[in-house]
């Protein structure tokens, strides 16, 4: 299992100086994102603090950027909170499993429903590049995707000119290796699942 973890803008989830025009964060140096992220981990990678805790640990002070970065962690889901109401880090294999099927729209509509003809093409970009974003290897998004073209249906459905969902994905390989993102795809894909329902 092989999750990369990285540190995107909170603002624009850019990750290097290059933020978009308008993104509260644009100015700011890449090293100031990647340390706002640091500011988090380092101490919860020892053990689990509280929100309070983080923002006493921070050497050099709490801004904005920092507040950002833990809200972004929590988004991703790279942190739980425990019965103590600490934050902790997820292990590999809870990440794994807590971003296995997408939670937020539109991609949540693409995962439960399935895919129909129509929207297939923007449906599987969505979800090979949501995979990518999370952090799954490329063999973890081709088994995970084609895992979900057979049990949603999709690949029963038709509408495919791929002999195989194997030979589908391999098709589709060049949107993990280009790191595009999913979310105009996904509601693209979204739009004519919830009409054709």
């Amino acid at each position: 299992m092989s999750l990369r973890f990285a540190y995107p803008c909170p603002g624009c989830y850019a990750t290097n100086n290059l933020h978009d025009g308008d993104c509260r964060f644009g100015g700011r140096p890449w090293t100031d994102v990647e340390k706002a992220y640091v500011d988090v981990v380092a101490p919860l990678s020892v053990e689990p603090h509280t929100e309070a805790e983080l923002r006493e640990a921070c050497h050099d002070g709490w801004d904005p950027l920092n507040a950002a970065a833990l809200e972004q962690l929590r988004r991703e889901k790279r942190l739980r909170e425990t019965d103590e109401g600490a934050l902790e880090l997820r292990t590999p294999a809870e990440y794994k499993d807590e971003v296995a099927e997408p939670s937020s729209e539109p991609l949540r509509t693409i995962y439960e429903r399935g895919s129909v003809p129509g929207s297939h093409d923007n449906a599987i970009f969505a979800l090979i590049a949501y995979y990518e974003m999370v952090g799954l290897s490329w063999p973890e998004t081709k088994a995970k995707v084609i895992e979900w073209l057979h049990e949603s249906g999709t690949w029963a459905r038709g509408g495919f000119e791929e002999d195989s969902p194997e030979e589908l994905l391999e098709a589709k390989r060049h949107v993990y290796e280009q790191g595009y993102g999913w979310k105009e795809k996904a509601e693209a894909a979204k739009r004519v699942i919830q009409r054709r329902a």
